[in-house]
């Protein structure tokens, strides 16, 4: 597995890093601690070192998912975890903090989830507008002084934001949703990282599952997966419709002796090594079809015709429900 650097952080990642989330939450049933773990440890066998998760993922149980795991191999992982969305003890929503004080509270709660000393990558999971960014990053950077993290990022935020966070503390990588129907990013806010050094990490880099081809109907979903009724481009017929794109991507798939998903992770790979995917996946056989992206090489024609096969406005529905989309690109 090849490493490129978080942006300017001195931290190394693996080409394709892993999204924990789903092992706790949103896709169906949980994985008790010990299935969590043997996929973990399946991932770090096969080269993968950046592991992603969140103090909301579950409520702080995808953090206590990792701990096991990191008790084992704290030294050969890149750890990202991330603050601002609240919630309650039975899971509901209770709205964002961006505040200093909750931000480092915040931050000692996840490393005793964690088991752990100190953070990697710690996020901004989301901006609070009622805050002055200057105030949460320098909170955040009284965090990197104490010792507790090494690094950090940003998610979901402006151009202006990201510009204003990285004059107070160096910015090691942005997070936002960015695949073969996600491209908003492409125009202004990539460009803008560049121009900084900040690494992109694209979660969803294959749209919620949408682009393995794995789901056809509304009956491929089980009763505890979020996506049919928080996800627009699954709900209310979206699905069907986008499903041409997806035998689209199928069609060229075939090509190159890959799957679906495989095609999609290997145009996002092509796009710089600044960009680093963090698909996740409860499935064994699933994470061993994600790596193989590795392998797959495609041609400046290949990535023309994927293009020409999703057009970025192809996509039916917006990324998140209306009540939720307020709070991206604060």
């Amino acid at each position: 597995m090849r490493k490129v650097p978080l942006g300017r952080s001195g931290l190394e990642v693996s080409r394709l890093g892993f999204g924990c989330m789903g092992l706790a939450e949103f896709y169906g049933d949980p994985l008790s601690n010990a299935e969590a773990e043997k996929i973990l440890e399946a991932a770090l066998e096969q080269g993968v070192n950046f592991f992603d998760t969140a103090d909301m993922y579950g409520s702080g149980r995808n953090e206590e998912q990792l701990s096991g795991f990191l008790k084992k191999h704290r030294d050969d992982v890149v750890l990202a975890t991330k603050f601002a969305i609240q919630r309650g003890d039975d899971g509901g929503w209770l709205g964002l903090s961006n505040d200093p004080e909750y931000i480092k509270a915040s931050c000692d709660a996840s490393l005793k989830r964690l088991g752990v000393d100190v953070i990697d990558l710690y996020y901004m999971h989301r901006r609070d507008r009622e805050v002055p960014i200057e105030e949460s990053v320098g909170a955040m950077a009284d965090l990197v002084k104490a010792g507790k993290v090494r690094a950090l990022g940003l998610s979901e935020v402006s151009v202006d934001t990201l510009k204003k966070a990285n004059a107070v503390h160096p910015i090691a990588a942005v997070q936002s949703e960015y695949s073969i129907v996600t491209r908003d990013m492409e125009a202004e806010f990539i460009p803008a990282c560049r121009d900084l050094g900040v690494a992109f990490v694209a979660y969803s880099p294959l749209g919620r599952g949408l682009l393995t081809g794995a789901f056809r109907s509304e009956k491929d979903f089980s009763e505890t997966d979020y996506r049919m009724v928080m996800s627009p481009r699954f709900a209310d017929g979206a699905l069907e419709k986008n499903l041409s794109l997806v035998d689209q991507i199928s069609i060229i798939a075939k090509t190159k002796d890959a799957a679906p998903g495989q095609i999609a992770l290997a145009w996002l790979l092509s796009k710089g090594d600044d960009i680093i995917p963090i698909p996740g996946t409860k499935i064994l056989s699933r994470l061993a079809e994600n790596l193989g992206a590795l392998e797959v090489k495609l041609t400046d024609e290949d990535i023309a015709a994927i293009e020409k096969a999703v057009p970025p406005d192809a996509v039916v529905g917006a990324r998140y429900p209306e009540t939720t989309s307020s709070s991206l690109n604060g």
